[in-house]
Order: C-alpha cells, then structure tokens, then sequence
C-alpha cells in the first residue's frame, strides 16, 4: 500500500514560524507534523510514501531523506519547487509514483487526528468506490455535500456565496466538512483531465457529475486538529500533550 502526504504548503498564517520552517515540519509535542503523518500511515500498513515539496522544497526533502532512513521506508519526493499545484494538481504530478493495484491513501501534513486509519481504507474496500473522504460535522466556510447514502453530490463555499453539485441539487444533503485524509483507488490516475494548479475537488465534482461512486467516512468520533493557525496549533500541543 502506498500513500502521499500533501507537505507543499506555504503556511502563511503561521508566520513567522514558517518564515524558515517548511509548515510540514512544525513539531508539534516534539515531532514534526509529517512525521507523525508518516509513522500513522505505516502503522496503518502503508509501505512507501510520497511526499510533494514546494514552500523551504530542499529542507522537507533532506527530512524526508532522513524519515527513510529512521524509519526504514522509501519516501519518494514529488516537487513543486517554481509552481504549488493544490491537492489535485499535485496528485496528478505525483501520479507515476502512485500507481499500483491498490488503493492508497492522501494525507494531509498539517492535520493532526487519532482517526482509525485502518476502519478508513477497510471501509473503503468494502464500498468499492473510486475514492472515500474522511468528513466530520464541524463549523467551516467549505464543506463537500452527500447524499442520504453518503455518496459525493457537491460542494458548498459559503466564503464565495457558491454552491456547486456534481448533478442536480440534493435535498437534504449532508454538509460535512473535509477532515484532510482521503483514500482513492488507482484508476483515479487515468480519470484526472484537469491540468495546472487544479484543487482535487474540481476532479471529484466532474468524477460524480459522471457517476463515479465517491464516498463519506464519518470520522465525527475520533479527534482532529489542524495547525493552519496560531490558535489552532496551540490547540493541537495541548490535545497531543493530553494524548501522550
């Protein structure tokens, strides 16, 4: 099993830790975010990662020279060193180190959570979809739409005054906030004509436009943190400062 740990970000809110910091490489409780992004995914039984590099590209690189070693797995670097791609730009440069016969997953460095990773990929398995996003009711000016069945029907970004469906309006959709861990099937790769900087909601929106079966995984009941803020770190040290 493969996975890929989106590390490109710039971090800007985080300023000035990550004026010389990749955000990626923010420690939190003493290890930085994409290691303990890393050693989740392997213990979940992922085998080689993927990690895209753009914001300090060299300083996450020669980390993730240094996870290799220490934790005896190969960590392949996917740049972005003139260009950041967003999530589905990205994937699609990173997609000859991706393929395989199975599913694998896309991580988020800058998210912190004790979600069950192994029920994610099983549940994924089970589904047979083409990708499952991990989602969570929680307050957020962008949030994915579902159907009564969990199934991907749109997107909501109330900072733009937009909604998006991938069909026709649901009623009753399900507003559920992205929780930054995605697992995707491999023929995914082939199905991605978006070019450039390109987020992956564009590629799910046509995906499911065109029937593709993309799936929520409620991870409500697990923790989640993410590091964007100076608020929302603090907020991560003392939840994994309570978690040791």
């Amino acid at each position: 099993m493969k996975a890929m740990i989106l590390a490109a970000g710039v971090g800007s809110r985080l300023a000035p830790l990550t004026d010389e910091t990749p955000k990626a490489l923010i420690p939190v409780g003493g290890v930085p975010m994409l290691e303990r992004a890393l050693l989740r995914l392997k213990d979940a039984g992922a085998k080689s990662f993927v990690v895209n590099v753009h914001h300090h590209a060299q300083k996450t690189a020669d980390f993730c020279a240094e996870l290799s070693r220490r934790h005896g797995v190969p960590v392949s670097v996917s740049r972005e060193d003139d260009l950041l791609l967003d999530t589905g730009g990205a994937l699609k440069k990173a997609a000859a180190l991706l393929r395989g016969r199975e599913p694998f997953f896309v991580h988020n460095a800058d998210v912190l959570t004790d979600l069950d990773l192994r029920a994610l990929y099983a549940a994924h398995l089970e589904s047979g979809a083409l990708a499952t996003l991990s989602v969570r009711e929680r307050e957020s000016t962008r949030a994915y739409l579902f159907d009564a069945k969990g199934r991907f029907a749109g997107h909501d970004d109330r900072g733009a005054g937009r909604t998006t469906w991938a069909k026709s309006a649901v009623p009753d959709a399900q507003r559920l906030s992205f929780a930054g861990i995605h697992v995707i099937s491999p023929a995914l790769l082939d199905m991605m004509a978006e070019g450039g900087v390109f987020s992956i909601t564009k590629t799910y929106l046509r995906l499911a436009g065109s029937g593709a079966d993309l799936r929520a995984f409620r991870a409500d009941r697990w923790a989640w943190h993410d590091i964007g803020t100076p608020e929302k770190l603090a907020a991560a040290e003392a939840w994994a400062a309570q978690s040791r």
